[in-house]
């Protein structure tokens, strides 16, 4: 809040955080707002949309994410598809080409270019954006998986990844030798852990036995001392979460 003045374009915010943290998103939309910016919402795990209220219900005017989560593989780090959504005022101002439902003068259904600008095809050196093949492919494959899941897949997904995380939290609690680094902080499917032993000793014991535990965040936060990134998905079962707490309690 102090950080922000009537100069202040914007407030940018990712929920869940690099440390797998929900922010107070309605707080951080109030301080915006109160200070003439906008709020732009970050998301690298849309699938938390089944069960957390989405951001533009808390607030958010422009929300960007990551869409791998939906049914793509991790393939490296890419090609992957980002998400963009932005309250209704603002769409003429979004890059990209959206495609809406229309009919024709026989009636027959046809999709089309709606709200797209004249630059998109005549002076495109002022276009507002371009795509490429494999983002195109990589965003029917989404809306394939959506489609697939429909709403209340996505629930359920919400729910496994949350209940796998909270058997985590609840069993690391029984573990000597590792305890949570925000306790008291509400996360999705992410979670940092402190660990006695060094975390790459850590890293190494676990993935002797073949699983790999989570990544570091020394660099990006020192201060945390020995913190571990733990990451559970829909992937991952109740024994997989047993044999990681097994591994960390091993030391």
């Amino acid at each position: 809040k102090a950080a922000v003045t009537d100069d202040t374009a914007c407030i940018v915010v990712q929920t869940p955080n690099y440390l797998g943290c929900l922010e107070d998103i309605p707080a951080i939309a109030e301080v915006a707002h109160d200070n003439g910016a906008l709020l732009v919402v970050v998301n690298n795990e849309p699938t938390a949309f089944g069960i957390v209220e989405p951001p533009g219900l808390q607030g958010a005017d422009i929300v960007v994410g990551e869409g791998q989560a939906l049914g793509l593989p991790v393939n490296l780090g890419g090609p992957h598809c980002g998400l963009l959504g932005t309250r209704k005022k603002y769409i003429r101002q979004m890059p990209g080409r959206l495609c809406g439902r229309s009919r024709d003068a026989t009636g027959r259904d046809g999709f089309v270019l709606t709200l797209s600008t004249r630059e998109q095809h005549i002076r495109r050196e002022k276009a507002t954006s371009n795509i490429c093949t494999n983002q195109g492919l990589m965003a029917l494959a989404v809306c394939i998986y959506l489609t697939l899941m429909g709403p209340s897949g996505i629930e359920r997904v919400g729910h496994i990844n949350l209940g796998l995380m909270h058997r985590f939290r609840n069993r690391l609690q029984e573990t000597p030798g590792v305890r949570l680094a925000f306790p008291n902080t509400p996360v999705y499917n992410e979670s940092v852990i402190l660990t006695d032993d060094p975390v790459d000793e850590v890293i190494r014991r676990c993935s002797e036995a073949g699983v790999l535990p989570g990544i570091s965040v020394a660099k990006a936060y020192p201060e945390l001392g020995n913190a571990l990134l733990v990451n559970i998905t829909e992937l991952h079962t109740a024994e997989d979460v047993d044999l990681l707490v097994q591994l960390l309690a091993n030391g």
